[in-house]
């Protein structure tokens, strides 16, 4: 056991201690941090045109501020980029996480000085609970990569910008600095298929033990080591043991990565954002993911099946209920008020409080008003290939609203790294499991309104080759799981 060891779980220790004290006051902490936000945004150009010096609660918040999208935000945002100052917060932000917008374009989120530190704690307290928890921590020795975004910024009136993963790299600590790779010369590459090619090449020789990324994107990493090697991932890593990942569920790959490693590794899920790292799992035991009340955020939910409604209600974290389809709602220390993200939580746990990522509120299919959302398909999916051999490399649902022949259906495009000996039977597990859980669902079928669901055979590398196509290859990009629309099942390749 090395001196690193014994002092990451000591550290550990320290930090699980601390978040037991807040996580075990959830509504008192959050009223702390949204005093806090008021009281420090308050003579803000925002805070003065939406009456901050009168807010005493909640209540009086969601009178005075209504919730906002990027779209209906953007006319303080600009007047930031522009330069100003005390506009959503205090002075100037530290930088501008750039993501990519949908009416607006490129969207600036502003990161600052009071926000920045949280989104670095908050990943290093998602490894310390579980080194904590399992008494695992021999991996601090090892070599640990990040596949992300370029870290290489730009200027823009003064602040500097770029991907968020690009700018939490300038910020890894220096204990880390020796075990972390890809260099940083590889890591500025921007090419996503030139930029994997050389961290194979960086790394298929080193003794790596933490590998962290979006699922699809190490996959991809993944496959082209075992090109390489002509072995599994866990023979050519023999002290790989920890995956930590963020963006997207998980479970789904899990089958693969498991194939492709060749044998199970602990993993590690976060939920971060630009907009803010609002949870991460803390343990290997519960499902879902500690909510984080005390990082600068405080919190507002909304019913899904309400959203839309004139004056939904918006509630606190203590109204909040297990199970029911909620929208994330922020006001934060980078100066979002009321924001809303587009995600949506389940709660899997009042005490403490955990989630899980549903959805994305502008991601479902309600063409017949089924109101089908992400945490549907994917729940779907996986109980399908329970107990099978199929394997999947990726996927998304869209509906078939004018067929050549027969009722309208759900088509299912999958890219089958193993695929199932009867595709159709198959289908109708995953239709079954689809009914179970969707009973708007279920009475479409029933009435033969839809008929069950179809697949189509995406032929292989068909979603890289889409992603690459609409210039988002790699990163932070993610393919929807479902969409209301047919935009991005008409482009996929068919075998």
């Amino acid at each position: 056991m090395s001196i690193k060891s014994i002092a990451a779980r000591l550290f550990a220790s320290q930090v699980v201690k601390k978040t037991k004290v807040w996580s075990s006051s959830p509504v008192a902490t959050q009223k702390k941090v949204f005093q806090e936000l008021i009281r420090q945004a308050k003579d803000t150009q925002f805070g003065l045109d939406h009456n901050f010096h009168q807010i005493k609660n909640p209540a009086d918040f969601a009178q005075q501020v209504p919730v906002r999208d990027y779209e209906q935000l953007k006319s303080y945002v600009d007047r930031v980029v522009n330069g100003e100052e005390n506009v959503l917060w205090k002075g100037k932000p530290l930088y501008f996480a750039k993501t990519s917008g949908t009416t607006s374009g490129a969207k600036y989120i502003p990161l600052t000085a009071a926000s920045m530190p949280y989104h670095i704690e908050a990943a290093r307290n998602a490894i310390l609970h579980y080194i904590h928890e399992t008494g695992n921590a021999d991996f601090v020795d090892g070599k640990m990569i990040f596949l992300q975004g370029s870290p290489v910024l730009e200027e823009k009136n003064g602040i500097q910008l770029g991907r968020l993963s690009g700018i939490v790299a300038h910020f890894v600590p220096k204990y880390l600095q020796k075990n972390r790779m890809p260099s940083w010369e590889t890591n500025c590459i921007e090419d996503w298929e030139t930029k994997v090619n050389a961290i194979v090449e960086e790394t298929f020789d080193e003794n790596m033990s933490v590998i962290s990324g979006i699922p699809s994107w190490v996959q991809m990493y993944f496959e082209k080591l075992q090109q390489k090697e002509g072995k599994p991932v866990g023979e050519i890593f023999k002290n790989f043991n920890l995956f930590i990942y963020g963006g997207v569920n998980y479970e789904p790959y899990r089958a693969k990565f498991e194939n492709l490693i060749g044998r199970k590794v602990d993993s590690i899920e976060l939920f971060p954002a630009s907009e803010g790292f609002f949870a991460y799992q803390d343990s290997q035991k519960e499902k879902g993911m500690l909510l984080l009340l005390n990082s600068g955020i405080f919190y507002e939910f909304i019913k899904s099946e309400e959203f839309y409604k004139e004056n939904p209600q918006r509630l606190t974290i203590g109204e909040v209920e297990l199970g029911v389809n909620y929208v994330l709602i922020l006001s934060t220390n980078a100066g979002l008020w009321a924001y809303n993200i587009g995600d949506t939580v389940q709660f899997t746990s009042l005490a403490p409080y955990r989630v899980i990522v549903s959805g994305r509120i502008k991601h479902y299919i309600s063409a017949f008003g089924e109101h089908v959302i992400g945490k549907e398909v994917e729940s779907a999916l996986q109980e399908a290939m329970e107990g099978t051999t199929i394997r999947v490399n990726e996927f998304t649902v869209a509906p078939q609203i004018n067929p050549a022949e027969g009722l309208p259906y759900h088509e299912w495009l999958i890219e089958f790294e193993n695929a199932p000996d009867n595709l159709a039977a198959f289908a109708l597990q995953i239709d079954g499991a689809m009914r179970k859980q969707n009973a708007y669902y279920d009475d479409l079928i029933i009435g033969n309104v839809l008929r069950p669901l179809v697949i189509t055979i995406v032929a292989k590398n068909g979603f890289q080759d889409y992603m690459k196509s609409i210039g988002k290859l790699g990163g932070q990009n993610k393919i929807p799981r479902l969409s209301n629309d047919r935009k991005i099942a008409d482009l996929l390749d068919r075998e």
